[in-house]
């Protein structure tokens, strides 16, 4: 019992955005008890990453992928033949994954770098799927990153969320992480969570339900990717390059989708039992207002009538009928805060 109370400490460290949390103005006595709780955090060991040739398996681009300090660091490129990808060798019921990315620079419009989860593989028809997305641009513009979640197959109801980031994720790692758990599904970068969908009883079996693998690719998304594909990718600038490293799969690790977890009940509610805290909310609420650029539930032409798990609520404000923020401009540039930290309690 005491490893899982551990366990549990330990992923709440991980994804609680403890350094960021609290507003410049805070009580000193709550300043205090934060510099207590970093300095235990700087005192528990994090649960390691995983190497390439420990958790994963390339699924094409030959030597388009190279592995780098002993496994630990993934390159992955595009060029004129083919792209890359791998994936892990396990598929998982539920866990926290994360990995360390670090985009291709100069231009990059119609290149597509995609960090997710999925079963499409097995379940054709009826395929769950979480998805980061990274959409390149055109030489001097932002990459946009881009979630989604599929279940049960519902690729007719695309839950689309896209938004601009407050640095530039080319110049150095960045952390991306997919908590999934039976209850809720968070995305977080940098710790700070971007995106929360709660299963509801609405959502029925559209909520991600069956065991996924968790895959990393990079390809040519010309048709689609940049302005709706009015920019293509100009092999002119390949290879484009992504680099990830401190890959993490922490779940119920399944040898197969048909075999049972391997993990215990207990290590299953761990994942359950990770509840967003008042302050990681307010992050996540600041994070949506200065840096989401669509939203699928504010899409009023597209669904006239909201899939059932949204929410309008005061977000709802921020946006056009077409599920674009308000703040956009005509070029479809966020007029937010696009560069620096994206708030001062980040």
């Amino acid at each position: 019992m005491a490893s899982h109370c551990l366990l549990l400490l330990l992923l709440l460290l991980l994804l609680s955005p403890l350094a960021f949390s609290l507003p410049a103005s805070a009580a000193e006595g709550e300043e205090e008890e934060e510099e207590a709780v970093l300095a235990m955090a700087a005192r528990l060991p994090r649960p390691p990453a995983v190497s390439f040739r420990e958790g994963y398996t390339q699924l094409f681009g030959d030597s388009n992928l190279a592995l780098h300090g002993d496994g630990k660091r993934v390159r992955i490129s595009l060029d004129e033949r083919t792209g890359a990808g791998f994936a892990s060798q396990d598929a998982y019921l539920h866990g926290f994954f994360s990995a360390s990315i670090k985009l291709p620079a100069d231009y990059a419009a119609g290149v597509v770098v995609a960090f997710y989860m999925s079963n499409g593989d097995v379940y054709e028809k009826t395929h769950d799927e979480l998805d980061f997305e990274f959409l390149g641009n055109i030489k001097g513009k932002d990459w946009r990153v881009q979630t989604n979640v599929y279940g049960n197959g519902s690729t007719s109801v695309g839950r689309e969320e896209r938004y601009g980031l407050w640095f530039d994720p080319t110049e150095d790692f960045h952390r991306y992480a997919i908590l999934w758990s039976h209850d809720r599904i968070v995305f977080y970068i940098d710790e700070t969570p971007i995106r929360e969908v709660v299963r509801t009883k609405s959502m029925g079996v559209e909520f991600p339900s069956k065991p996924m693998s968790l895959y990393a690719t990079i390809w040519d998304g010309s048709s689609w990717a940049t302005s709706g594909g009015r920019y293509k990718v100009n092999y002119k600038y390949a290879p484009f390059v992504a680099e990830f490293s401190e890959l993490m799969l922490h779940g119920c690790a399944m040898a197969t989708l048909s075999s049972a977890p391997t993990c215990t009940p207990d290590n299953a509610s761990i994942h359950n039992a990770v509840a967003m805290s008042g302050r990681q909310r307010s992050a996540m609420e600041r994070f949506r207002t200065k840096h989401m650029t669509y939203g699928y539930c504010h899409d009023r032409l597209r669904y006239p009538t909201p899939p059932p798990e949204c929410n309008a609520g005061a977000e709802a404000e921020l946006f056009l009928p077409t599920g674009a923020a308000r703040s956009m401009d005509r070029h479809g540039r966020s007029r937010r805060h696009r560069r620096g930290p994206a708030d001062s309690a980040f």
